[in-house]
């Protein structure tokens, strides 16, 4: 079986000539790949290589499509041409039958919880490549949706990563070593993203620590988590109702507000970033609704929380220290920031650093959204970014795809937009609020008692470890500790006896080659025999 899906794998990259997208060393291992499909695919001599690397990610099914949407992340690692070509997979997956899914959901809940089912939507809500969503009633009226991974992914998921892995060694193996992509490397970060998704009780998590973030806000909305019903493989939350933000004849319909829209939005990214560190990473339009009771100030509805992001400690103030000279530009302080940050290697030249950002952010500055071209901006950051041995951070990848995801949507939903002069205001507030003199103090006043009670244990602390500089040992670590200095002292003893003796040997026959005519066992000198009788009883001692 293995065998068999490892050639359906040869036989698609073959079909769509994905090998050729590389130059290679091992060129005829690429041209024996190509072998499985000699004609190849109608119509890919047409198609851009971002084309065929989708085509063929979707003929291989739902991992692979998985793969490609966490590619499409990841410009770094790939071509920029690809990654925006791999934005535009399909969300939609066949969906499984309820019931399969319903013996999922039976195996994770109890028969009393299976009873608080009113009615469920056979029919599915929706469906993705790891799991799908069914609409359902509790007998209390509340209106929820149940989501169910898919029965067998993990297996599924194990044996394509695998045989991932081996594809991925085999091209790293053939592959120019002027090609900067290392395929070991994307695998291995498309295994860290998929095997975060397969447990539901983790996104249950993700989405209630957001929720708490945003209570009572006006910007944004997360449906509720029912715990009891919520296990590894089922996770139940209220089925919210509103208008999909790619749904723009919808939006203008209701007489939505889309600048306020697109205004809330980047202000809710700046708000997760830098005032709670913990924000959504998966922000594409199928995950995004709108709430339309208030249309001149819509509040956003996320969902889907596989995936959430926070920064190390000291990473959120530096990046929000780069944004800021980035809206003021000041170009240099960017540079300064990004060598004391440690993003580049400390050698690196202030005035060379200074003069590429420069080169690179001054022409879109004070230009609309619609003007801009992000993956014109992002090519060549990784262009300079290679060129001074930028260190990309994992944390700050997942913060680079929600941008994306962001600007998108705001250059769709109201392509006027300023980012630059809407940014700047928010990020500056929010910096002051949570960074200010006035947190610091409010941080001072809360660490004070922590801090009392510690001062007060100090000289306690202080005899302690004192006393145990100075603490008798038990009798049998003293009895230990006394046979080892004993062992110790007998091998010094010993060494000393062996070099003794050694010494003795060369003077005994340095005193024989002084008169060699006497026989040396009867007619020694009298003192080659005194040094060979002392150098006998060290040998002795030595080695008694």
């Amino acid at each position: 079986m293995k065998l068999f899906r490892l050639l359906k794998i040869a036989h698609t990259l073959a079909a769509y000539r994905i090998t050729n997208l590389a130059p290679a060393r091992g060129i005829h291992f690429f041209s024996m790949i190509n072998l499985l499909a000699p004609i190849g695919k109608k119509g890919w001599r047409q198609m851009t290589p971002g084309q065929r690397v989708r085509g063929a990610l979707e003929d291989l099914g739902p991992i692979f499509i998985k793969l490609g949407q966490t590619l499409s992340t990841r410009p770094d690692l790939i071509p920029v041409e690809v990654a925006q070509a791999l934005e535009k997979l399909q969300d939609d997956v066949d969906p499984i039958s309820w019931e399969e899914a319903k013996k999922v959901v039976q195996s994770q809940l109890s028969r009393d919880l299976l009873d608080d089912f009113a009615t469920v939507d056979e029919q599915a809500l929706a469906s993705a490549s790891i799991a799908q969503v069914h609409a359902a009633t509790l007998n209390n009226g509340d209106e929820v949706v149940i989501k169910v991974l898919r029965p067998g992914i993990e297996k599924k998921i194990k044996r394509d990563v695998k045989l991932m892995q081996a594809l991925a060694a085999l091209a790293k193996k053939h592959l120019n070593p002027g090609v900067q992509v290392d395929p070991t490397e994307v695998v291995s970060e498309f295994e860290k993203t998929i095997y975060d998704e397969l447990d539901l009780q983790r996104e249950a998590a993700n989405a209630s620590v957001l929720k708490k973030n945003f209570t009572d806000s006006t910007d944004l909305y997360v449906p509720n988590i029912y715990w009891d019903y919520t296990k590894e493989k089922v996770m139940v939350q209220e089925r919210i109702h509103g208008i999909s933000i790619k749904d723009f004849a919808g939006l203008k319909a209701a007489n939505i507000n889309l600048q306020v829209l697109a205004e809330k939005g980047i202000k809710i990214f700046y708000t997760q970033v830098f005032r709670d560190n913990f924000f959504h990473a998966d922000m594409h339009p199928g995950n995004i609704f709108i709430n339309p009771e208030q249309p001149e100030d819509p509040k956003i509805i996320l969902l889907d929380f596989g995936i959430c992001g926070s920064l190390p400690k000291g990473h959120r103030v530096d990046l929000a220290n780069n944004f800021m000279a980035f809206f003021k530009q000041d170009y240099r302080r960017v540079a300064e920031l990004h060598i004391e940050s440690g993003w580049v290697p400390a050698d690196t030249n202030l005035e060379d650093l200074e003069s590429a950002t420069r080169t690179i952010c001054e022409p879109y500055m004070s230009r609309p959204i619609e003007e801009i071209s992000f993956g014109e901006v992002m090519l060549k950051t990784f262009q300079m970014a290679k060129r001074f041995k930028l260190i990309v951070q994992p944390e700050l990848i997942l913060l680079q795809k929600t941008l994306l995801n962001i600007e998108g949507l705001g250059r769709q939903l109201y392509p006027q937009l300023d980012i630059w002069q809407l940014s700047e205001p928010i990020l500056r507030d929010i910096m002051r609020d949570h960074y200010g003199p006035q947190e610091s103090i409010s941080k001072f006043k809360e660490n004070l008692p922590k801090w009392i009670e510690q001062a007060a244990e100090t000289p306690m602390l202080l005899h302690q470890l004192l006393s145990q500089q100075v603490k008798p040992l038990p009798r049998h670590l003293k009895l230990d500790r006394q046979k080892q200095e004993n062992d110790q002292q007998q091998e010094i003893r010993r060494n000393r006896f062996a070099v003794l003796t050694s010494g003795g040997l060369v003077a005994t026959a340095l005193l024989y080659a002084i008169d060699p005519q006497y026989n040396w066992l009867t007619w020694l000198p009298d003192s080659a025999l005194v040094s060979a009788g002392l150098t006998l009883v060290l040998a002795w001692k030595s080695f008694r």
